[in-house]
């Protein structure tokens, strides 16, 4: 069986992402912001979708990797001829002016490495989902395409009239693009072009430098944090789940879902990978992105929000597209804003524990610590005993959910902890009265006779959450319920080349064909936890074959041929992978010398 993977890596700056493809083409790119309109949506069309690729006249393989220690993005095409060149892809990012620079500007580097290749220049963005064909006017030095939005220019050292006419031509010299969108660049091309790639894998190679990262499989933990950190939009702190939407869970499954959004309900697993990896700028950020949400004063948190933290994310169907390898429908925003997801609560009074017990956080920092404990357990209180969606987001399916009731078990030990450290004994008798109530949900989801506890209260059904009991310290790793717990699971869920399903009874959409790539990182961590090491060191090495060419993670993988599906690169399954990482490598615990 061929085994599907998806051939592009991606380049970013914290204000947009660009998914560049093997063959150079540059198949999604959103501007001006990750949930704008795509400037490029091949992926989803090739028609409609546009283009920007460099190509030779000739056939050619492609080689695809990226400089070390950046996310900066190397294509090297050698023609059936023997002539050679290399494509550098980069989004700009570095400090200047006290500030960082992250323009909306696409640079692109063209250098001649053997021969004389002759290559043509293709460049034709759209707007408004492919449905807007840009105008285009010719300059001296540059390409502008109007009709959208804001204009966008090419500005370029290639003749005009060669990328204009789509003309061949021979690269006997390093030749540069600059794309950009609303302000354009005015400045000389060869040396800022120059000067922005310095500064660019300076700033990326001084991050990774700045970065705590133990030495158990560290490229593979380099790239994802590197993938994780452009997924941040800085302007507002959020973390978006993928750059990319309607990328099927499987083909023909109408699982195919836009995750260009920020889920609160992850937001415990994204906290927990920036402070293992030290990266405390982007914890803060976050930090703000919640905080500005939470004193909006709703009633309840929705699962997922907007990157500015907007609110309603309407799901269209956009029939005009041809969906990724013709996979229907290709959606545009998310019906699970709507669901009710309790677990919500519990994620954000554990993302603010660290003011509290994170000395590199001044006092005053700590502002209205009461108002903050008070609001957030009677969130906590009013939906303790209510059905909700889950963590899959089950579209029509409410129960009593064991992972839901877990977080709140945990979001009440945090205010617990919080309340201690302010000294306020009111608040920290409620947090354990509902840390009890809890419990008792808990606990309604335990199967005596398997030995195991299921997804929900009444239910016979198994899901991978429930393994986060496990490394919450719910279960008392060391002791027999937690091992049993883990073997029920294994049992049922875990497939025989190492995946692991979410769950295997149907849902909204029928039964899943596909497994979930953070369930098997959090399967490696619940072994780790249990003590069965070795294990957990087999089965992480086992998963890493399931990146791309670049150690990209899908969200899915198909359990029978490896293939990668569902939205691309998966920054959750990144962080599952950190994750899993560290805490194997805090059981090593090994001197660097062995």
């Amino acid at each position: 069986m061929t085994r599907h993977t998806y051939n592009t890596g991606i380049i970013g700056n914290c204000a947009y992402l660009a998914h560049v493809n093997k063959n150079t083409n540059v198949e999604w790119l959103c501007w001006p912001r990750f949930d704008s309109t795509f400037i490029f949506g091949g992926l989803l069309d090739k028609k409609k979708g546009g283009s920007f690729s460099i190509l030779p006249v000739e056939d050619y393989t492609s080689h695809q990797y990226y400089l070390e220690n950046t996310n900066v993005l190397i294509t090297e095409i050698t023609t059936t001829g023997g002539e050679k060149y290399r494509v550098t892809d980069f989004a700009p990012r570095f400090y200047e002016h006290q500030r960082y620079y992250k323009a909306l500007m696409l640079i692109r580097k063209i250098e001649p490495l053997d021969g004389s290749p002759r290559i043509v220049v293709k460049c034709e963005p759209v707007s408004d989902y492919g449905e807007v064909k840009l105008r285009v006017n010719r300059g001296s030095n540059h390409i502008q395409f109007l009709g959208g939005d804001e204009d966008i220019r090419l500005t370029t050292n290639i003749p005009v009239s060669y990328v204009f006419d789509e003309q061949s031509f021979v690269l006997n010299d390093c030749r540069y693009l600059v794309l950009t969108y609303g302000e354009p660049l005015e400045a000389a091309l060869i040396s800022t072009a120059e000067r922005f790639l310095r500064e660019t894998i300076q700033y990326w190679r001084i991050w990774i430098k700045h970065s705590s990262i133990a030495t158990y499989y560290q490229p593979f933990v380099i790239r994802s944090a590197l993938a994780l950190k452009i997924h941040q939009f800085e302007d507002t702190g959020a973390i978006i789940a993928a750059s990319t939407t309607s990328l099927p869970e499987f083909p023909g499954s109408g699982r195919n879902w836009d995750y260009r959004y920020c889920w609160l309900r992850d937001t415990y697993y994204v906290i927990t990978a920036l402070n293992h990896i030290g990266h405390f700028e982007e914890m803060e950020k976050y930090f703000g992105y919640v905080t500005d949400i939470s004193f909006k004063g709703d009633r309840r948190y929705q699962p997922l929000y907007g990157i500015t933290g907007k609110k309603i994310l309407t799901e269209q169907i956009m029939t005009g597209l041809a969906g990724y390898m013709g996979n229907q429908p290709v959606r545009v925003g998310n019906q699970a804003y709507e669901h009710i997801q309790n677990d919500i609560y519990g994620q954000v009074m554990i993302s603010m524990l660290p003011l509290y017990t994170d000395h590199r956080f001044i006092f005053s920092e700590r502002k209205d610590s009461v108002q903050w404990i008070e609001f957030l357990l009677g969130k906590i209180e009013q939906t303790i005993d209510e059905k909700d969606a889950g963590i899959w987001e089950f579209r029509n399916m409410a129960n009593i959910h064991c992972y839901s009731n877990l977080f709140q078990w945990a979001g009440a030990s945090a205010a617990e902890k919080m309340a201690r450290t302010i000294k306020n004994r009111k608040l920290t008798s409620k947090a354990i009265a509902l840390k009890k109530r809890a419990a008792v949900h808990i606990e309604s989801c335990y199967d005596a006779v398997r030995k195991v506890y299921t997804n929900s209260a009444g239910s016979s059904n198994l899901d991978a959450s429930t393994l986060q009991l496990i490394m919450m310290n719910y279960l008392d790793p060391e002791s027999r319920r937690a091992k049993d717990h883990l073997i029920a699971l294994e049992k049922e869920l875990k497939t025989p080349n190492g995946l692991f399903y979410r769950y295997l009874y149907r849902d909204d959409f029928g039964k899943p064909k596909t497994t979930f790539l953070i369930c098997a990182f959090w399967y490696v961590e619940a072994l780790a936890s249990v003590g069965r090491l070795d294990d957990a060191m087999r089965e992480f090495e086992n998963l890493l074959q399931f990146s791309n060419h670049l150690l990209l993670f899908s969200e899915d993988v198909d359990e029978n041929s490896g293939s990668q599906w569902g939205n691309f690169p998966q920054a959750y399954s990144h962080v599952g992978l950190m994750n899993a990482a560290y805490r194997i490598a805090m059981k090593l615990d090994r001197p660097i010398f062995l």
